[in-house]
């Protein structure tokens, strides 16, 4: 039976689980908007992961940690973009060997930081407001990273659909040749979409090492990267969707581990693919009508464009 205690329990945990999922996706929302396909968001996300533990245990400070982990994301967005961007390479084999790139390079970097922890990202403190029962600690005895990714999706919500910059990457996710032809920067603005997307990244990934499980452990992203990219489908690239898509996941990849510790019945193999058992059928049911996936999709994302 869930206590009140419990449920408390659950829901806070739900949002940890949920934050990284939310920066990532968001940063990739944005950079598909514009037209272009990243598969490579695991192994940056990986990437943030080692490189913000590994700053942060050897300076001491968080915050440089957690820059360190966008400047990670963003050095592998570059790459990506040279490729896909300038030599007009295929994204989706780009992506894939990005993400085995991150793969193999975050093991070895990481080596030495097996073992080792870190100060975990510390819960902020409202006076007042944080003491209230059931009510202060569901909603105010978060990190700031929690609090930032909710006010991440209502910003890029915001700038996509209300400002002149978001008209103009939706326009060129749209059709990158007539963008072009009224003479806005479409290579130039989707390498900025694609360092955004892979900053977010990173940070995503080293939420993971510094706050979830103030540790680094190899691979521990653990297919997170593919979750995110998927969420972006189930939110028919809305922001609100990715919000309401990552709690879900989070809530379902929370439910195992209480599942554990209540001690139900239930082989612990199968609690543990609950949460990718779960995204396989939201995918298959939204997919189920292609005029869903087509609602928000941008008609140009993964063409190449090369300008006359």
């Amino acid at each position: 039976m869930m206590t009140t205690e419990l449920l408390i329990a659950f829901l806070a945990s739900t949002a940890g689980a949920a934050t990284p999922l939310v920066v990532a996706s968001m940063g990739e929302l944005v950079t598909e908007r514009s037209g272009v396909l990243n598969l490579g968001l695991e192994g940056m996300m990986l990437m943030g992961a080692v490189v913000g533990f590994g700053v942060t245990l050897g300076t001491g400070s968080m915050v440089l940690g957690l820059l360190a982990a966008a400047a990670a994301g963003m050095l592998m967005s570059l790459v990506f973009g040279f490729l896909v961007l300038t030599l007009q390479t295929n994204q989706v084999a780009t992506g894939l060997a990005l993400t085995l790139f991150g793969l193999g390079a975050s093991a070895f970097l990481g080596r030495g930081f097996v073992g080792q922890t870190v100060e975990p990202m510390p819960h902020l403190s409202f006076p007042v407001l944080s003491d209230l029962p059931f009510i202060g600690p569901l909603l105010f005895r978060f990190d700031a990273m929690v609090y930032a990714s909710v006010a991440l999706v209502l910003l890029i919500g915001w700038m996509l659909a209300r400002t002149r910059l978001g008209l103009v990457i939706r326009a060129v996710g749209e059709s990158p040749h007539s963008a072009h032809a009224i003479g806005f920067p479409v290579i130039g603005l989707r390498y900025g979409t694609v360092l955004f997307g892979g900053a977010l990244a990173g940070l995503g990934g080293a939420y993971l090492s510094l706050a979830l499980t103030p540790m680094w452990v190899e691979g521990m992203t653990a297919g997170r990267g593919w979750i995110a990219l998927a969420q972006v489908v189930f939110a028919t690239w809305k922001p609100r969707g990715v919000l309401i898509g990552a709690y879900l996941f989070g809530g379902v990849t929370v439910l195992q581990f209480h599942g554990q510790g209540m001690g139900l019945a239930i082989p612990s193999e199968f609690l543990s693919m609950l949460p990718y058992l779960a995204t396989i059928v939201v995918l298959v049911i939204i997919c189920r009508n292609p005029q869903t996936i087509l609602l928000n999709k941008p008609m140009s994302l993964g063409q190449h464009f090369k300008p006359d």
